[in-house]
């Protein structure tokens, strides 16, 4: 059994626009954690509550009621705070995807410090959708970005609603563009890609699956 650190965001609110966690990015990793045995703690940026996108329960991405189901289940409530958590204790780490991490988890020198943790004591960073942000901003003890040169992935410029590009601190695309490879393969259904042995991204929320399963398969080696 593993032990998975969770990431999700407090949430922001840029004027009339608040955002948070996407909950498909957050319940289908953590389902798949769970069923297989692995324990997950999940955190945040303040710790205590997080919250969702509210955008993500509607019809459009959540037609049968899937995700507003697990939310009601209150998996984001009493978060633990990174400052609190070392990465040593952890053999995983996953950043869920969702605008507000942008926000945020990216930012947060606590999420760095324990990227760089885990990733030295030999465990696995994976980052879904917009949340690969966080690598985007992590520098190694040698000065270099993390993704120096990597490949990865994470939700395209083209896919970004224009009604919500005026709130957003920064494209993530051109910020991994700007030290790694940028892949968005728009081709494929799914897009899980990675960097090294250690470092898993993707693209978009339909690609949570395909992220779980990556994370899933290299944890049971």
């Amino acid at each position: 059994m593993a032990n998975v650190l969770m990431v999700v965001s407090n949430a922001i609110k840029v004027k009339s626009y608040e955002t948070g966690y996407w909950s498909e990015e957050f319940h289908v990793p953590l389902k798949v954690l769970e069923d297989a045995g692995h324990k997950v703690t999940i955190a945040s940026p303040k710790g205590g509550d997080a919250k969702v996108d509210t955008f993500s329960l509607t019809d459009q991405w959540d037609p049968h009621g899937v995700y507003k189901a697990f939310e009601e289940l209150g998996r984001w409530k009493e978060t633990k705070r990174l400052s609190d958590l070392s990465g040593k204790d952890f053999d995983a780490v996953v950043f869920v995807g969702g605008h507000g991490p942008m926000f945020d988890v990216a930012y947060d020198a606590h999420a760095h410090r324990i990227i760089n943790e885990i990733y030295d004591n030999g465990g696995i960073v994976a980052a879904e959708c917009h949340a690969p942000a966080v690598l985007a901003f992590t520098v190694r003890p040698d000065g270099t970005s993390i993704i120096q040169g990597k490949k990865v992935t994470s939700y395209p410029d083209v896919y970004e609603p224009e009604n919500v590009l005026e709130f957003l601190p920064y494209s993530v695309e051109q910020e991994l563009s700007k030290v790694a490879e940028y892949v968005s393969d728009l081709d494929s259904p799914q897009l899980a890609i990675w960097a090294d042995d250690q470092i898993i991204t993707s693209r978009d929320p339909v690609s949570s699956e395909a992220i779980a399963n990556e994370l899933l398969k290299a944890l049971d080696k």
